[in-house]
């Protein structure tokens, strides 16, 4: 098989990681035409078709995003492309790049593969989490791969990179999901990223927004870019610019006050599992503190503490 990644990337290393060094809001490069085209044709032929049983969202219900994981089983140019992104020659490219050493590739796919979003779907404004949940290695890189023959920013879907979403001075970086474009990202604590709705107008309806998501790891990162351990953080949207006093809802308003509505009900729901989850592994941290003979003098020992503090001196 002829090389899949175009001549002119290889060429023109230095400069893609000068563009990236200097990407704004965050370090990022966008690079058109990544791939070779009949590789890339073979890729859109191939995408699997939207199923709903990869269409769960965090409330486990069927949502307008399909994500399939497991690349290499979707015919012979995934599996090329899974060689690809795997070899230590791939990694390094993507190394001198972006000047991150020693990359590794991830062969659960965790989060990544095949992302189609149909018209309705769209993504907060977020960080990703931060550490691989088998290994713990530090995220790094995203690396997404667009398979949209036609796209259009009025269309909504087209990828956002935000300064800082919560900032009323928020700068955003709009990047048109169009078919063979690659961006590459970083992942730390301030590469907040998403897309607005889908709105396809009525005779686009039958297109979606179709991509290859890669993820890259390292096993150390910078002191200066260390965080806690967390999952991926979303910012929800602010409501919209019309809604101020004195305006009088339209029926789009209300479609997108629902919308904004049951997202934030979907957000807090997911951290109500967490906190809930979280409390279950304290109280049977706390049964094993105290199972056992040593648990009970450990237990008796608290107490005698706790009265003696209480005793007047």
């Amino acid at each position: 098989m002829s090389d899949p990644i175009a001549s002119i990337v290889r060429r023109d290393v230095d400069e893609l990681a000068g563009r990236f060094a200097a990407g704004k809001p965050f370090r990022h490069v966008i690079i058109d035409g990544f791939l070779e085209h009949r590789f890339a044709e073979a890729l859109l032929s191939g995408f699997p078709p939207f199923d709903p049983k990869y269409a769960r969202n965090e409330a486990g219900e069927i949502g307008n995003k399909a994500v399939v994981e497991r690349i290499r089983g979707l015919g012979p140019a995934y599996a090329a492309l899974d060689d690809l992104v795997k070899s230590r020659e791939f990694l390094d490219l993507v190394g001198r790049i972006t000047g991150i050493e020693d990359l590794q590739y991830d062969p659960w796919y965790f989060g990544g593969g095949t992302h189609e979003n149909r018209d309705g779907q769209d993504l907060d404004p977020h960080i990703d989490f931060n550490r691989h949940p088998h290994d713990r290695s530090h995220r790094r890189l995203n690396l997404i791969i667009y398979l949209n023959p036609e796209w259009d920013d009025a269309w909504g879907g087209s990828l956002e990179l935000h300064r800082d979403p919560r900032a009323p001075d928020n700068d955003v970086r709009l990047v048109t999901p169009l078919f063979n474009r690659c961006v590459i990202f970083e992942t730390n604590e301030i590469s907040w990223h998403g897309f607005s709705r889908i709105n396809l107008p009525p005779d686009k309806r039958h297109l979606s927004r179709r991509s290859i998501a890669l993820y890259f790891y390292t096993r150390e990162r910078p002191a200066d870019e260390l965080a806690e351990t967390h999952s991926t953080i979303y910012v929800d949207r602010p409501l919209p610019p019309q809604i101020t006093a004195g305006h009088v809802l339209t029926d789009e308003d209300v479609e997108t006050l629902r919308g904004l509505l049951a997202r934030r009900d979907q957000h807090n729901q997911r951290l109500y599992r967490d906190v809930e989850r979280l409390t279950s592994l304290l109280d049977r941290a706390n049964e094993a503190l105290y199972a056992g003979w040593l648990g009970r003098v450990r237990h008796g020992a608290i107490r005698l503490l706790a009265l003696a503090r209480r005793r007047p001196t």
